[in-house]
């Protein structure tokens, strides 16, 4: 199965709130929605209760993106402390509106070489999972994104390595964010063959097309800004192929500045190669 849908309440949607987002969603016919709460988590439980009701009614399968004010590699307690409390809160409203992931940047080197970077973002998040099952949250899967520049941890190797560890998380591929890093080169195929060992069911995944800028080290890039899908920079058409060829469920969110215009283009582009929705 493939899900299509917008990283935020559709642009087009008269009802800002997230349940008319996903009104919005429906009635274009497309069939999934992160719901951000990129600047902090300001949805009551009570509120997420009600959003998931209209989201199973609909048929519209949900996922959350938690704050970006996270680094899961501090070294100060208190900053720590705070990213794991935005990412369990951002965990706690999923799991009330039913949503199977919560997705989160990891957090920045700074002055930590990447294996005790690593070390540091692994055992945050088995802390985490730990805390949710003291909790009583069950079915929301951490979700560890692929990041856009150099000085990120989440190298798409970083995050496989962490979810094979640590059977509560599951990676997020943003094809933007490896198009960046890999200074305006992206390999699909090897992408997804570097998946196969961690054998997911379902991938969630973003897609936008992708300005970028060098890096200091040769070879590699930092993102600039997301771009609307016709810009071609990396190109769909190929991963949708790719995805079409390995039937893989998937989830792709539209992180482009058009949102749901893009989300529609995406579909489009998988009915032109013979995807009946």
């Amino acid at each position: 199965m493939i899900y299509l849908g917008p990283a935020g309440i559709p642009l087009s949607s008269r009802d800002r709130t997230t349940a008319g987002g996903i009104r919005r969603v429906a009635e274009l016919k497309l069939n999934s929605m992160e719901v951000e709460f990129v600047r902090g988590v300001g949805m009551s439980n009570e509120t997420a209760n009600e959003v998931g009701e209209v989201a199973k009614e609909l048929g519209i399968p949900l996922s959350v993106h938690c704050p970006y004010f996270i680094n899961l590699c501090s070294q100060e307690p208190k900053k720590l402390e705070a990213s794991k409390r935005r990412i369990l809160d951002s965990v706690e409203r999923a799991f009330h509106m039913g949503a199977g992931i919560a997705v989160f940047h990891p957090g920045f080197y700074g002055k930590l070489p990447p294996e005790v970077a690593f070390k540091a973002v692994k055992d945050a998040c088995a802390d985490m999972l730990d805390r949710m099952k003291k909790m009583g949250i069950k079915g929301v899967k951490l979700g560890l994104e692929t990041t856009g520049k150099v000085s990120q941890f989440g190298t798409l190797e970083e995050v496989i390595d962490i979810c094979r560890k640590l059977g509560g998380c599951t990676p997020v591929v943003d094809y933007a964010h490896l198009y960046a890093r890999g200074a305006g080169k992206v390999d699909y195929a090897r992408i997804l063959d570097k998946l196969k060992p961690l054998k997911l069911k379902h991938l969630h995944s973003h897609f936008t097309s992708m300005e970028w800028a060098p890096a200091k080290i040769p070879g590699q890039g930092n993102e600039r800004r997301h771009l609307p899908l016709e810009a071609n920079k990396p190109p769909f058409e190929p991963l949708a192929k790719e995805v079409l060829k390995r039937k893989i469920d998937i989830t792709l969110i539209s992180e482009s500045p058009i949102l749901e215009q893009d989300s529609l283009k995406m579909k489009r582009i998988f009915e032109k190669l013979g995807y009946r929705f």
